[in-house]
């Protein structure tokens, strides 16, 4: 990708001196997880899609999960202590974040907000979430995406 165009998360990625690879796809082409891993050549439970939610108290968290899996609300609710979690509505996550459905990231949202991501990260040496625009990717170390947002860890998909 020598010379493509850098995204703000790249940037972040780079000032924090957090080894990164980046990755780009047709972006009218690949519209979700599993599209956009097929696009990449790579195992779709390694893509980690970012999903922002509203708490019963009204606090935002983000939640990163295995792009072809579901968010299961209950075990998100009792990750971050709270009653119920609801997704954000699409016409507030621009305004909230800074970034549009399809390219959110958890790297470098207008607020940092507690995030979690879902255990199964542990299992791979790398993984992809988004690099805050719609067609780019970073695949990074868990661990290191996780100290770089200060990200807990839990079981967050639902049981198939």
């Amino acid at each position: 990708m020598a010379g493509a165009e850098k995204t703000n998360v790249m940037r972040i990625l780079e000032q924090k001196k957090v080894s990164y690879i980046p990755h780009s796809y047709p972006a009218g082409d690949a519209v979700d997880g599993p599209s956009v891993a097929r696009f990449l050549n790579v195992e779709p439970m390694r893509l980690f899609k970012t999903l922002v939610t509203v708490g019963a108290s009204k606090r935002n968290y983000v939640f990163c999960i295995p792009g072809p899996c579901t968010l299961d609300l209950k075990a998100a609710a009792r990750a971050v202590g709270e009653k119920s979690i609801a997704m954000l509505r699409q016409a507030e996550l621009l305004p909230l974040t800074g970034y549009v459905h399809g390219g959110c990231s958890p790297v470098g949202m207008k607020k940092q907000f507690p995030t979690v991501i879902d255990k199964s990260a542990e299992n791979w040496e790398l993984i992809l979430v988004s690099a805050g625009k719609i067609g780019f990717q970073v695949e990074l170390a868990p661990g290191d995406l996780a100290t770089l947002i200060g990200a807990d860890w839990a079981e967050l998909t639902e049981s198939e």
